[in-house]
């Protein structure tokens, strides 16, 4: 009997051991199951260099092209050719190749109206290197705030977070690079300022400007430095008005003064107006007028001497190792010793 009943006890025992283990290792693998269940699938998962077009489509509007270039940057090639604002392009690229659903709505849909997906508001058309192409849809809002998403050829629709279409849906004046110089501030060497009745030039040798025009003087760096950096930052204001009423206002306008900036491509102009405390600009680089910054017109409204190197000697205080003093017919002299800035000597 006693032996029997070791067996016995030693048969639970063993039922017990296994059904642990079987328990323990089912365990992770049903809450894996139950994590991927209630983990939102992924609408798209692209890699972002290999696109190499874009184009945006929206309701009553011309549709939007960007494509890439051989350099890497972006350009917008319809509806008209326009450089393209490159961190613009790259936020969108960057939000779509890896577009997170927040739910999945309905994974075998047979009608697309209810979600405002058979007419989306909007749609992106990627083509990466490959020529594989994805088509994102985005359709109506839910009850909840969310906007309905789905992908050509694909039957399932999901739910986006708003902010994620906020991202995506961009214009052509979102997307089109504003500003008005196409330079880059360190490469450029000359500058010439046209103003009423003066004309000052300036030249760089290095990182020293120079004044060239209407004669040579010393050039106050800082001043020079903050003029280029002013026009090489001019952007255009397309939130103000369109186009067409920017150039009428600038045909109206006074001239406050005409920029013209040279670097290794070449040279562009920028002329500035003035019409009463509004300024407006046009660019060789850019088709019409546009309404700038005021910072930018009083930049240019300067003369010569705003730029004129102020200081009677062009040395830091550092430089001299000795300075001669003489009223009349005394005379002075201090020697720098080898102590630091204040180690002077008298020698009279």
């Amino acid at each position: 009997m006693k032996t029997g009943g070791l067996y016995v006890a030693l048969a639970v025992l063993v039922i017990l051991g296994g059904t642990l283990y079987w328990s323990n290792h089912r365990k992770p693998s049903e809450e894996t199951s139950k994590a991927s269940a209630d983990t939102p699938p992924p609408i798209l998962k692209l890699d972002q260099s290999s696109i190499e077009k874009l184009e945006l489509k929206k309701k009553d509007a011309e549709p939007v092209v960007l494509t890439k270039a051989g350099s890497g940057d972006w350009q917008i090639s319809a509806p008209k050719s326009l450089r393209a604002d490159q961190s613009a392009v790259t936020g969108i690229l960057s939000d779509v190749s890896s577009l997170n659903s927040e739910r999945l709505v309905d994974d075998k849909a047979s009608n697309l109206a209810p979600y405002g997906l058979d007419q989306p508001a909007l749609e992106l058309n990627l083509t990466e290197k490959n020529d594989h192409s994805q088509k994102l849809l985005i359709g109506s809002n839910t009850l909840t705030g969310s906007v309905y998403a789905a992908l050509a050829n694909d039957p399932r629709v999901f739910t986006i977070a708003s902010y994620s279409k906020t991202s995506l849906d961009k214009g052509l004046n979102d997307l089109r690079d504003k500003h008005l110089l196409p330079v880059n501030a360190d490469k450029v060497s000359q500058i010439e300022l046209i103003r009423k009745n003066q004309d000052i030039g300036f030249g760089r040798n290095k990182d020293a400007w120079q004044i060239l025009k209407p004669k040579p003087y010393r050039a106050d760096g800082a001043q020079v430095s903050e003029l280029l950096n002013k026009l090489a930052d001019a952007k255009m204001d397309l939130a103000a008005s369109d186009s067409s009423d920017a150039s009428l206002a600038f045909s109206k306008a006074s001239t406050v003064a005409t920029a013209k900036l040279t670097d290794e491509s070449g040279t562009q102009q920028l002329e500035v107006r003035k019409d009463k405390d509004t300024y407006y600009a046009k660019s060789s680089a850019v088709e019409g007028a546009y309404k700038v910054d005021a910072e930018l017109g009083k930049a240019l409204d300067k003369s010569v001497d705003d730029f004129r190197n102020k200081k009677l000697f062009d040395f830091g205080y550092d430089d001299p190792n000795k300075i001669e003093l003489r009223n009349g017919a005394k005379s002075y002299s201090l020697t720098r010793g080898t102590g630091g800035y204040d180690d002077w000597w008298s020698n009279g």
